[in-house]
């Protein structure tokens, strides 16, 4: 009896990380897979000996003291590579010589992440090793069973090795590096070192905090019988196993349509989560491919053609201090425009100064610059002259550069604090982040109109904006009476925002979006809340006792106190939470575009989520539904193609009324 039910609950833990880690499209909610998780794990601790490698407990993690060598069943090669579309046209006559004309070819996306051989015994998970030189890698298998897009059961007991390429998403790239931007820890250069560093620490429990994924695009059956004759044939029998495989494969007829899908995504490339540089181009037929075979290093059936780098040369003009909302002290630097992966560049990351230690970057200097995770321009390197050496080193700052107070590491981190609460760069970049979407989302108050309002002394802090009268407004360059009023306008709009967004911009420290929203599903009122002491508020699930002080420090402040205290009177009141009240919606995926007539975007997204739904902010084969308001743009031409549901305004309110 106990038996059966482990089984069940595997398998169904099992299908559920399947689809929500592989399909994208989750059947049931957290708190439901919650149950189901803790369920298991209690059976197999009353009953070790029934536990199991393919159990979704294993997924934990644990300290390995260092890691194995092991030698591949099957070599992991390597592949030729081109830039130019000429000599990938003479690499397909020579394939086409010798099958033909119009000879098949698959395209894949060439991700930029760690090649991984993973081994399957009767559908079951037994060992995973990284690429190595090739012949030999090393036994990473605790690591790997952390990342839950790799099945431990597949759903076919068939005996399988596959190749797939690990890999972390640029959100969670940036997520990571901000994080450790807080804490003083290392800044990773992109998503591929902050997944390489991740994939193989000792410790496997920091590998499962960590956010990866991974896309299979190879696999060497052991039963010959059950071997599909193609290429793309195989990866959909993968698909159909449970793993994941990239969506934007594409089965070409011959080189042509090769060359298009090339071009194609040399641009569309920036729009994906993952980072990529370049496409993999495989002939089809396996048979051919064995015919083939390999030189020494790569296949001869197999190609990459690689994007051009995204990175140009510049001169460092200056080295420009910015204050953050907490203080941190960040050299941006100030370049000679550069154009750029299509855009003009004249200023780029430093991240902090140890950086700047390691680059030796002085200025005046000749600097290579590329896009982090593709998004934002960083300095990589110096570009060594005769003249370098030459130049004044770099030497850091030790007063404020906006209100000349000392400036200090905290505890240990790399980074440095201006140490004045009253700094005017904390308390503009603290109003800028109250107003940014993240926050409270108030329209036509950015960066440069809170700078005038401070400059001007219209306000001093994030309270003074709801003090502010569409007169006050007018004062401002550039403004006029219907700018005014709309600025005016918005600023009210956002004393009702739900109470996540008022708690994420309190920028209380270590506080981010995903902790205001426990928060506030918690207590559901500041009240609450600001009464909640450290012990109590360290027991919530995802808090901790570090963030739980700080927390508690922030509503325990007298500044803080009088500042909600005068939100309130000022008619801030937020509305509560948004939690779902009904799964109607669950399992389904909405893409919101254009401009709505009778509610905002922020307004439907609650809607969707108060129904078990989820909202994306981009177009994919998961879309369910697009709902279309005024100018859709793009994303609605890109759902045509995908055959995405597609609603207008009338149609989406019909459903979330019933």
């Amino acid at each position: 009896m106990v038996l059966d039910r482990i089984n069940y609950l595997k398998d169904e833990i099992n299908r559920h990380n399947y689809l929500y880690y592989v399909e994208d499209n989750p059947s049931v909610s957290d708190f439901e897979y919650d149950k189901l998780f803790a369920e298991l794990k209690r059976l197999e601790d009353e009953h070790p000996l029934l536990r199991t490698p393919d159990s979704p407990t294993q997924r934990v993690g644990s300290v390995s003291e260092k890691f194995l060598p092991y030698k591949h069943k099957y070599r992991l090669y390597s592949l030729d590579n081109t830039y130019d579309y000429e000599e990938l046209e003479k690499w397909y006559e020579k394939i086409e010589n010798e099958y033909g004309e119009n000879t098949e070819l698959v395209c894949e996306l060439k991700i930029d992440g760690l090649a991984m051989a993973l081994t399957y015994e009767d559908g079951i998970f037994t060992r995973g090793v990284t690429r190595g030189d090739g012949e030999y890698g090393e036994d990473i298998t605790p690591n790997l069973k952390t990342v839950k897009a790799i099945p431990l059961k597949l759903f076919e007991p068939v005996n399988v090795d596959v190749r797939g390429e690990v890999y972390m998403p640029k959100s969670s790239f940036e997520k990571l590096n901000e994080e450790n931007l807080a804490n003083g820890e290392k800044l990773f250069a992109n998503p591929r070192n902050a997944a390489s560093g991740s994939i193989r620490q000792l410790d496997s429990t920091i590998t499962a905090k960590r956010d990866l994924s991974i896309f299979i695009y190879g696999a060497v059956f052991e039963d010959g019988a059950n071997t599909p004759k193609t290429h793309y044939d195989t990866i959909m029998y993968l698909k159909k196993l449970g793993f994941k495989i990239n969506p934007n494969i594409r089965l070409c007829r011959n080189i042509k349509e090769v060359v298009k899908y090339c071009k194609e995504w040399e641009n569309k490339r920036n729009n994906l989560d993952y980072a990529t540089d370049g496409v993999v181009i495989k002939v089809n037929n396996l048979t051919y491919q064995e015919d083939l075979g390999f030189t020494s290093r790569a296949p001869k059936w197999a190609t990459a053609f690689k994007f051009p780098a995204q990175e140009a040369s510049t001169t460092l003009r200056e080295i420009e201090l910015g204050i953050g909302k907490t203080g941190a002290v960040t050299p941006v630097a100030i370049l000679e425009p550069v154009l750029l992966d299509g855009s003009t560049v004249s200023r780029a990351s430093l991240y902090n100064f140890d950086e700047i230690k390691r680059l030796d970057i002085r200025i005046g200097d000749r600097v290579l610059i590329k896009k982090a995770a593709e998004i934002i321009p960083k300095v990589i390197k110096v570009i060594e002259d005769d003249e370098h050496f030459q130049r004044p080193v770099y030497v850091m700052p030790k007063t404020c550069p906006l209100c000349n107070s000392a400036i200090a590491a905290r505890g240990g981190e790399v980074n440095l604090y201006c140490e004045n609460p009253r700094c005017s760069g904390q308390i503009r970049a603290k109003i800028e982040y109250w107003a940014s979407k993240d926050a409270m989302n108030i329209d036509f108050t950015g960066p440069s109109i809170i700078r005038q309002l401070y400059e001007k002394k219209l306000i001093t802090g994030a309270v003074d904006l709801y003090r502010l009268t569409t007169d006050d407004l007018m004062q401002l360059d550039l403004v006029k009476e219907k700018s005014a009023g709309n600025i005016y306008n918005a600023i009210q709009a956002s004393k009702t925002r739900p109470l996540n967004r008022l708690i994420t911009a309190f920028s209380i420290r270590s506080v981010g979006k995903e902790t205001a929203e426990i928060l506030a599903g918690e207590f559901g009122t500041i009240e609450k809340l600001a009464k909640a002491d450290e012990n109590s508020l360290s027991e919530i699930n995802g808090i901790g006792p570090v963030m739980a002080k700080d927390i508690y420090e922030f509503f325990h402040n007298k500044k803080n106190i009088k500042m909600i205290k005068d939100l309130k009177a000022l008619g801030v009141n937020p509305a509560p939470f948004a939690t779902a009240v009904s799964d109607k919606l669950k399992g389904r995926t909405f893409v919101l575009t254009g401009t709505l007539q009778n509610m905002t975007r922020n307004q439907a997204s609650e809607k969707i989520k108060q129904m078990g739904g989820r909202t994306s902010s981009s177009v994919s084969a998961n879309t369910d539904y697009l709902v279309a308001g005024v100018n859709p743009g793009s994303k609605l031409e890109k759902a045509e193609k995908l055959s995405v549901i597609i609603l207008n305004e009338e149609e989406f309110t019909n459903i979330v009324k019933g």
